[in-house]
């Protein structure tokens, strides 16, 4: 049997942490995962992202900064920034059909749920790989997510049991097509003075009666984000998260996880891959490096990268003095910069690989962030002006609260 390096004996040391790191993705990530994943089934795809988060979870590198009470190792903030760098720095998979379970979830439940909630769905998640995905953005509700109208009604059925029916319908549910279980919100009392009060936080069975998922295709040919349309499906009482019409102040749990640790993976793994540019390009192999006018363009933009990074390194200060942040307006400054430069840089890219490059060619199944297709990165590269708020909100928003511009 092969034995594989344990990263986590070596928390005491950041060095041998990072060594031991690089040991281990060396010995288990195979060199030529994503050329068999290219114009793969989607089926593999699902298979493929399945065994990394095993081959994650068998080092205890799934969870790792989860409690140690529920099979974490309460990883330092510091150790998981490394743990982030050294995984972009070998261009690991990204679990992407785990975000949700691996951050979302348990900042919900360890902060608002009950102890049967935690017991269950965080086992699921931790020893058996669960998926779940995200039910807040609808149609008309997606910036301004408090104006949701899905409803959950509280009844009686005929057997004594309480459930919710849940009338409405979800959109952009990343990976809604593979979970097992939805963090739901929906209005359960639409008198409400503030529309914010009057929402609730459920739990919500994918499998249940009800329930029709529908994928939505995409510009660059992939369709990892779904529709959810929910018609008379029936949540157990047990399965609201919180108080009811608590949910709004605990969806801000759920979505302080979007903040730090993932975008701190996503700029690794963008300045990897602009260094790898500028070391191919000091070895001859860049054409269009001698011209000097491209050469400036690209260190604009790698100027802009190592502010974004400057930026981030503060953030997750604050997040180490303050895991809430209360009202920082940094993670809305790291959304907006990060996404414009990665569109940038993926205009550049592409403009400069000419004709040649702007022709659709085979795709990986997922969310492009991966990718070494200037002409997928590219097209990829909207989503991030529009998920987590759209830009043209941030920008209102700081405007606003940061400036003291009037509305």
């Amino acid at each position: 049997m092969t034995t594989h390096p344990m990263p986590l004996d070596h928390l005491h040391d950041e060095a041998a942490f990072r060594a031991a790191l690089r040991q281990w993705l060396s010995a288990v990530l195979p060199g030529d995962w994503k050329g068999k994943l290219v114009a793969a089934p989607e089926a593999d795809y699902v298979t493929f992202q399945h065994w990394w988060f095993d081959q994650l979870r068998r080092v205890g590198l799934a969870t790792p900064h989860w409690p140690r009470a529920w099979g974490g190792e309460e990883l330092s903030l510091r150790n998981a920034v490394i743990l982030n760098e050294e995984l972009a720095r070998a261009d690991a998979p990204r679990p992407d059909m785990f975000t949700i379970s691996l951050f979302h979830l348990p900042a919900t439940l360890f902060a608002h749920g009950t102890a049967e909630q935690r017991d269950r769905y965080l086992t699921g998640v931790r020893d058996h790989g669960e998926v779940w995905c995200q039910g807040f953005s609808e149609p008309g509700a997606g910036s301004d997510l408090a104006s949701l109208r899905t409803k959950a009604e509280k009844r009686e059925t005929p057997d004594g049991r309480t459930v919710y029916v849940v009338n409405g319908q979800k959109v952009w549910s990343s990976y809604g097509m593979y979970a097992r279980y939805c963090l739901l919100l929906a209005r359960t009392n639409p008198q409400a003075p503030k529309k914010q009060a009057g929402i609730s936080y459920f739990i919500l069975d994918m499998d249940s009666p009800g329930v029709t998922r529908r994928p939505i295709p995409q510009i660059n040919g992939g369709a990892e984000f779904c529709e959810l349309f929910l018609d008379d499906v029936e949540i157990p009482a047990e399965n609201l998260i919180g108080a009811e019409n608590d949910g709004w102040r605990i969806a801000q749990s759920t979505l302080s996880a979007e903040r730090g640790l993932i975008i701190v993976d996503l700029a690794a793994r963008l300045q990897f891959g602009m260094d790898m540019v500028l070391a191919d390009a000091g070895a001859g192999k860049v054409a269009w490096w001698p011209d000097i006018a491209h050469r400036r363009a690209y260190m604009r933009l790698y100027a802009r990268l190592l502010a974004v990074r400057a930026i981030i390194d503060r953030m997750m200060a604050e997040v180490i003095a303050d895991p809430h942040m209360g009202n920082s307006p940094l993670p809305s400054y790291v959304k907006l910069l990060y996404s414009e430069l990665l569109h940038d840089h993926w205009a550049f890219m592409l403009a400069r690989g000419g004709m040649e490059a702007q022709v659709a060619m085979p795709r990986m199944t997922g969310d492009s962030n991966q990718t070494t297709d200037s002409y997928d990165a590219y097209l990829w590269s909207y989503a991030w002006t529009i998920s987590g708020g759209t830009n043209e909100v941030l920008k209102n928003v700081l405007a606003e609260r940061v400036l003291g511009l009037p509305r």
